[in-house]
């Protein structure tokens, strides 16, 4: 007896009018804002500026969308353009289907022409929107649960997914919710960027290829639990191995990258330090800074003006009183000059 599980919803669509309103589109189209939200606030604290991060986006953004839809059709191929299919479908994006693969690589080739574009390196940026692309990936793939698919094998455990839809063949029951655990796994890869990038110091795209490195390990025993169609080589899924192969590529990227350029890089965009250390050398602005020791100095003059006026107005006084009073003492001995003059003269008559 089934006594829990996770309701799917009965649609995956509501129509506003004329408009549709998908969950899969909203749950891409909310990742990508808070990518960008988190990886503006990482790229300013690294020294860059606002605003850098949404425009480097608009290049990624389009890019990514178009390469995980051209690696999910290439590698389902059948499913577009086998015996009874109508290739058209290639073309709604809507539907589902992105490839996380394609969308990485083809998203870093965007990001590389936005970047030369702002002067900034790819790296560095690059480190600044990996935990961001981990939660957007968290986000995203709820938009596989309001298209009821990628699920697991069956299971009766309380946190299984039900599944209604019986089109392209699906069999309605409970499975494993495996883009539930994807999406907490993408969360958990978040954090774990988030700390590693605090505590190591991460630069020089070492944060992404992080990012890279956990996603594919959890990648790995998520795909082996699903039971959608798929290409198998030597009895594993064909993403199996492609989470292997660019596992072992960012991880020899990590080495290489620390031995050759160990720590973190001091500019991400140029001008950008320039005009927040001004700012944040006198929040009040130059200008004002400026005055205010203009203003300082200038009253320090005038208190030092005075006090050399009285210095040398009582140095004046001074000798005026000096000289009166020398004067004072030669008329007095000029007197007295007189008076014994005058008693030696009285004397002699006598």
């Amino acid at each position: 007896m089934e006594l829990a599980f996770i309701p799917s919803p009965s649609r995956g669509v509501l129509h506003l009018g004329p408009i549709p309103l998908r969950g899969y589109a909203f749950c891409i189209i909310i990742g990508v804002f808070v990518a960008v939200w988190l990886g503006n606030r990482r790229w300013i604290a690294r020294g860059g500026r606002a605003g850098t991060v949404a425009d480097i986006a608009v290049w990624a953004v389009p890019f990514g969308l178009v390469g995980g839809r051209l690696y999910h059709v290439i590698t389902d191929y059948q499913l577009y353009f086998s015996e009874g299919r109508d290739w058209v479908d290639a073309f709604k994006i809507w539907e589902g289907g992105l490839g996380i693969w394609g969308a990485i690589a083809f998203g870093a080739v965007g990001a590389w022409i936005g970047a030369r574009r702002r002067g900034v390196p790819l790296p560095a940026y690059a480190d600044a929107i990996a935990p961001g692309i981990a939660l957007a990936q968290a986000i995203g793939r709820w938009g596989n649960w309001f298209n009821q698919e990628l699920y697991g094998k069956e299971t009766n455990l309380p946190w299984a997914v039900e599944i209604t839809s019986t089109a392209d063949g699906r069999v309605p029951g409970t499975y494993h919710p495996t883009f539930l655990y994807e999406s907490l796994w993408c969360i958990g890869v978040a954090l774990l960027v988030i700390w590693a990038d605090r505590r190591f110091k991460l630069g020089h795209g070492r944060a992404f290829a992080l990012y890279v490195a956990a996603y594919c390990v959890g990648r790995f025993w998520i795909e082996y639990m699903r039971v959608d169609d798929a290409h198998h080589i030597l009895g594993l899924r064909l993403n199996n191995w492609t989470a292997l192969f660019v596992f072992l590529l960012a991880v020899l990227y990590i080495v290489l990258s620390a031995r050759k350029r160990p720590g973190r890089e001091a500019v991400v965009e140029p001008g950008a330090e320039t005009l927040d250390g001004a700012a944040g050398n006198d929040p009040d602005g130059d200008t004002d800074g400026t005055e205010k020791s203009a203003r300082t100095r200038g009253e320090d003059d005038a208190e030092a003006v005075p006090e050399k006026t009285g210095d040398a107005t009582d140095d004046t006084d001074a000798d005026a009183d000096a000289d009166a009073a020398h004067d004072t003492d030669r008329v007095d001995d000029v007197k007295t000059s007189e008076s014994v003059k005058d008693g030696a003269d009285s004397a002699k008559k006598a």
